[in-house]
């Protein structure tokens, strides 16, 4: 393409040159990977056929429908059996059920144990399955989309019609809109703009905010319509479906003249991206559903198990083995007391009655103590995050309002897990950002506009300077440079023609545009050698002559153009450290605003913007001649082309005048940085990990409060592994040593990040990194992402979490601890493959702090207890087997022994799961220096379960050695009968029911309605169901052996007296021991929950805290002090960031000499 004024050469033929030449050389990159399909395969195995506008395909190939579901109907069963007998428990317990089934060996009958595991299983399967139901419903709702679809059929002629996601198959046409996402991979046609140029969103990909270009090949740019459509015949050979986003080889075959294209990336439209600013695209569709390259980048949901679960079973091992010992012990004990007391006992060793040898005693007590690992643990489990995860979803203060979505807990069994995280890895675009820029503020010539606060840029006071003012010529200027130093194509509104749209690749640059034309400066026309600009009332042109590209090199954009005066001038928009040293030193050219503009630059920095500094010069028509050449000679170079360009342009980007600075602000979330500070002050580490550019992520880090002024950035971007190693190595020495009492930050490139992953670097990185108070990882891919996760999780022991809304976040959300999905309006792949859904970022704390904080204790509480009072009860039959010669007898009636758990002591464990709580919502949200207490697992570990443990022995050998004191002789009832082992096992069942009911009031800390009825009705009810079980015999035939009992106990006078002093005497020590602690040894956790209860401002104890050292620990965490900043001069941030895509398909150069807006686009019939 050539300029008409001759005066600028950049073009090297036709724009599909290019593009061929590149995917020449991907063409010889096929992969030769199998296909996982067997049926996919053809003549040769490793190529795919499609053949285009055929109704049918050669081979069958994988449908368009997207499951994320863990089950299905024949996979159901086996995989929650497998799942749930991996929790001991459950295995225990199968393991009795079947030893329980022996004749003549159980004690507690055939069914006890089978009853209540089926009842668990049972509950646990409903769970699973409404949990995977929610997944079905989202994976449904996506399939279920629609796109329009061109079909050519045997009997009814070629049309275009509207299908539904999951009916698009392989060899398709599709006419993708703008706005609308790819439903499959697809290889670009045409499209609505010149030479077949689309635009696309990866963001949901990897996370890069600016838009990337693709282009179809030229022979297809003429597929504008049905009619064109209808005629079209070819094939495509590619390669097989794989797991590599970027790279894509194959072959269009065209039939109608047997010529052969390669096509590659560039023609590639990826499953998950958006097509942004072009009206249409057609598009063939070559990879479906699980073999979609984004598909293939994901795994099956993996099955995830809490840390608390993990070490419940450990501790189940420990008990396990508690009661071998004992069961050993047994049967020992019963073998020896039966040698010596056989002969002397005429009822002993009756023959045929029942297996009598030291294994079956052996398996008979194993059965008997079976229950101090308590059955009813699992359901009561289940029950409580299943009813915790629906307090999640009723969360009236986590529901976004924006996009009418409610948090919603996906999973259920990590409840506990989001009270002690301590790495939360997060994505930054549509996590923390809106992926949204707006122009803020500015200074030009030394004078500020704009506030920042506000919801639009002010222009009046600009707009006025504009005329009135000394500085009006600059204002000019620089306003000129933002309307005309850009790529951006101007679109014309259907609805308001006065109006235009704007394509642009770079967000930034759309950002300028769009505010330039809310001023009345409207950009509307580009040709390939012209713009126009109606500026206020006058209409400008002018003329493009070069255009010098940005990277990431050169940090800057110059484009050089003539006014309509005739005059050369060079426009220049960058970085401040690569613009300042070209500023002219003349007096004639210096300003006096130069340094007052870096220091206005700092300032917006230091608020979070995204700057660019703006120049310009003028140039002289025999300096543009001589440069123009030497350029034209540079691009013209067959080696080194691209060094020697920049080279060039060195030599006409200087002797420039600084105009001013422009402030960008890249859009938070609302409530982004508070949310932030709130979890930083948790000691929850917070990591980003992102697929853009350095520039863009540290700016985030600096506007979202990541980072502050304050803190030293510690780059690693040497892709050299020993120039790599050196340096992290040289940066620990400095933490350890410089940097001692100072703030630090890692930022690390895509390149550093690869090595540090693939080679033996690991342990100094983690070294590194756990010195560092935050780490930004940029360039990072989904696999990155999902490895730096593994890598923290495996070398830490930390619990994680990771927090995303696209595409690109699924391998990381499922490799942490917890995954986090927010809701995206550009696809839902990360709500799908996550553990828990939020609409915002900002209802992260709340998950963390409250609920996390709340679900954590409430379980621990629930676990200990039901260790307890499950061993209060069940150890008892051992200190019975003291008492009867270890002979195998029960004390209590076999249907009580499980319905204990069942129906009188179900309640407190579950008020103790849902209504507890340590303080008020308000009160975890104001301080969440409170959740530390959650991370040092002092809740829940090895010392405070065995001292539960140990609580209940002693509690059970004070219920029974009590009740044995005063039975021990045999007692006379009101009817003349004598008690018998039934009666005193009757007395003992009543106090321990009692005493495990207390024990629960003892250790809630809210009290409420439900508390006190969970308690006090249990104990009720215990009474109740006693009279009526005494009843029951013979009209039912169970429990004869409990006929009447209740009115001999309750006429009992020691039944009522041991009511009172047994449950007293047993709790006693435990109320003496927790007064003492909370007056002498107050924890900081509970004198903010006495100050709650007495209504007292809690800031003020804070304040003045006096209790314990964890209190002025903790206290200490509440106050921040301002470290003195240790950094250099020359790495004080000035926040440049500029997005645009780097070695496109199209250049930056061509792409605006291929575009004609005065012509009319095809409408894509």
């Amino acid at each position: 393409m050539k300029n008409d004024s001759n005066q600028d050469i950049i073009d090297f033929g036709e724009t599909g040159f290019s593009s061929v030449t590149v995917n020449s050389e991907v063409s010889q990159r096929i992969d030769t990977q199998s296909d996982p399909l067997n049926n996919n395969n053809n003549n040769d195995n490793n190529i795919r056929l499609i053949q285009i506008n055929k109704p049918t395909q050669v081979v069958k190939y994988c449908s368009n429908s997207i499951s994320t579901s863990k089950y299905n109907f024949l996979t159901f069963l086996p995989i929650f059996l497998f799942e749930q007998f991996q929790k001991y428990s459950n295995a225990f317990f199968l393991i009795i059920v079947i030893l329980q089934q022996i004749p003549g060996v159980s004690p507690t009958g055939r069914y006890a144990t089978l009853v209540p595991l089926v009842f668990i299983l049972g509950v646990s399967a409903i769970k699973e399955l409404l949990e995977d139901y929610k997944r079905r419903k989202s994976d449904k709702m996506l399939n279920n989309k629609k796109t329009k679809v061109f079909r050519k059929n045997n009997f009814i002629e070629s049309s275009w019609s509207t299908v539904k996601w999951k009916d698009v198959c392989v060899g398709d046409i599709l006419k993708i809109a703008a706005g609308e996402l790819f439903p499959a991979d697809l290889l670009l046609l045409s499209s609505s703009e010149p030479d077949s140029i689309c635009y696309i969103q990866t963001a949901n990909l990897d996370g890069e905010t600016n838009l990337k270009i693709r282009q179809g090949l030229s022979k297809t740019s003429h597929l504008i319509d049905s009619d064109h459509l209808k005629s079209f015949n070819a094939e495509i050979e590619c390669e097989l479906p794989n797991q590599h986003l970027y790279e894509f080889s194959g072959n269009l075959k065209f039939m109608e003249d047997r010529t052969e294209l390669p096509v590659g990336p560039d023609q590639l439209l990826l499953r998950g991206s958006l097509l942004q600013n072009t009206k249409w695209i057609y598009g063939i569709v070559i990879y479906t559903g699980h073999e979609t390259k984004i598909m293939k980048n994901s795994t099956s949901p993996p099955f995830k198990r809490s840390q608390v679960e993990k070490s419940t079973n450990i501790q189940i091992l420990a008990l396990f083995i508690i009661l071998l010992i004992i069961s050993l012990f047994s049967a020992i004990t019963s073998e020896i007391w039966l040698a010596h007391n056989a002969k002397s006992h005429w009822y002993l060793g009756f023959e045929n009655e029942s297996p009598n040898n030291f294994f079956y005693s052996f398996l008979t007590f194993f059965i008997l103590y079976n229950n101090l690992i308590p059955i009813s643990l699992q359901v009561t489990l289940e029950l409580v995050k299943f009813l915790q995860a629906s307090f999640i979803n009723m969360d009236e203060e986590m529901f976004d309002s924006e996009n009418g979505f409610s948090a919603v807990a996906r999973t259920s069994n990590l409840n506990e897990e989001l009270g002690q995280i301590k790495y939360i890895f997060s994505d930054k675009t549509g996590t923390l950002t809106c992926n949204k820029m707006e122009f803020k503020r500015c200074s030009i010539a030394g004078i500020q506009y704009g506030t920042g606060n506000e919801q639009e840029f002010n222009s009046y006071e600009l707009l006025n300077n504009l005329n009135t003012h000394e500085t009006g010529k600059v204002i000019d200027e620089f306003l000129t440079l933002l309307a005309t130093c850009h790529t951006v194509i101007p679109d014309k509104r259907d609805d308001n023609p006065d109006m235009f749209d704007y394509q642009a690749s770079s967000p930034d640059e759309s950002a300028f545009v769009k505010e330039l034309q809310r001023f009345g400066i409207v950009f509307h026309s580009r040709t390939p050698d012209k713009i126009k600009v109606k500026f206020l009332e006058d209409e400008r042109e002018y003329q493009i002559l070069n255009l010098l590209e940005f990277n990431s090199s050169r940090k800057r954009m110059s484009v050089i153009l003539r006014d309509q005066d005739g005059t050369i001038k060079l426009y220049c928009k960058g970085a401040d450290n690569v613009i300042i040293p070209r500023v002219s030193l003349q007096p004639e050219d210096f300003r006096s605003y130069t340094d007052v503009t870096i220091d206005h630059m700092e300032n917006f920095a230091k608020e979070g913007f995204r700057t660019l500094i703006l120049a310009y010069r003028i140039i002289s028509e025999e300096e543009y001649k001589k440069w123009n050449a030497d350029y034209l000679k540079a691009a013209l170079s067959i080696h080194g082309r691209e060094k020697k360009v920049e080279e060039c342009a060195e030599l006409i980007e200087k002797n420039l005048i600084v105009l001013g600075v422009t402030a960008i602000e890249d859009k938070l979330q609302e409530g982004v940085p508070e949310t932030i500070r709130m979890l930083q002050k948790t000691g929850i580490k917070l990591w980003v990990l992102t697929g853009d550019k350095i520039e863009t992520a540290v700016n985030i880090g600096y506007s979202s409060k990541l980072i502050d002024e304050d803190t030293h950035l510690i780059y690693l971007i040497d892709e050299r592994p020993e120039k790599l190693k050196e340096t992290i190595k040289t940066n620990i020495y400095h933490i350890n040593n410089r940097f001692k009492n100072s703030q630090t930050a890692l930022i690390i490139d895509g390149k550093a990040l690869n090595y540090i992953l693939s080679f033996e670097c690991k342990k100094e990185f983690l070294e590194l990194a756990m010195a560092c108070k935050t780490a930004i990882c940029c360039r990072a891919t989904p696999r990155n992402k999902a490895q730096i996760v593994d890598l923290i999780k495996k070398h830490t022991g930390s619990i994680t979490l990771a927090i995303g809304d696209g595409a690109n976040d699924v391998s990381m959300i499922q490799a942490a601890h917890v995954g986090v999905g927010i809701y995206g309006k550009e696809g839902t792949q990360a709500l799908s493959a996550s553990d828990y859904a939020i609409g915002k970022f900002r209802f992260l704390a709340k998950l963390l702090l409250v609920h996390g904080v709340w679900n954590y204790k409430r379980l621990c509480k629930v676990i200990l207890y039901s260790f307890y009072k499950n061993i209060c009860l069940y150890i008892i039959e051992f200190w019975f087997a003291l008492s009867n010669g270890f002979s195998g007898q029960i004390l209590f009636e076999r249907w009580l022994i499980s319905l204990y758990n069942v129906l009188f002591t179900a309640a407190p464990p579950m008020a103790l799961g849902l209504f507890d709580r340590p303080s008020m919502a308000s009160t975890m949200l104001k301080f969440p220096e409170l959740y530390k207490i959650c991370q040092e697992k002092t809740d829940f570990n090895i010392k405070v379960f065995w001292t539960w443990i140990m609580n209940a022995f002693i509690h059970s050998i004070v219920i029974y050695f009590m009740c044995y004191g005063i039975f021990k002789k045999d007692m006379v009832l009101y009817d003349g009968t004598i008690g018998d082992y039934l009666f005193m096992g009757n007395h003992v069942y009543t106090y321990c029911v009692i005493v495990v009911c207390l024990k629960s009031g003892l250790e809630t800390d809210s009290w409420t309605w439900i508390t006190h009825l969970s308690i006090w009705g249990s104990i009720g009810f215990w009474f109740i169901f006693s009279v009526f079980y005494s009843q029951i015999w013979p009209w039912i035939g169970l429990a004869p052996e409990m006929s009447g009992m209740a009115p001999n106990v309750y006429r009992c006078w020691v039944f009522w007296m041991g009511l009172i002093f047994v449950p007293i005497l047993v709790l006693l020590p435990d109320f003496i021991y927790k007064s003492l602690q909370r007056t002498l040894f107050k924890t900081y956790e509970q004198a903010i929950q006495e100050n709650e209860a007495n209504k007292k401002e809690v800031e003020r104890l804070i304040r003045h805290s006096r209790f314990t050292e964890t209190a002025r620990l903790l206290k200490s965490a509440f106050s921040f002090t301002r470290v003195p900043s240790n950094l250099d001069q020359n790495q004080r941030y000035r926040g440049f960031a500029f997005s645009q895509e780097e070695n496109g398909v199209v250049r930056q150069a061509d792409l605006i000499r291929v575009y004609n807006t005065n012509v009319d686009k095809p409408s894509g019939r």
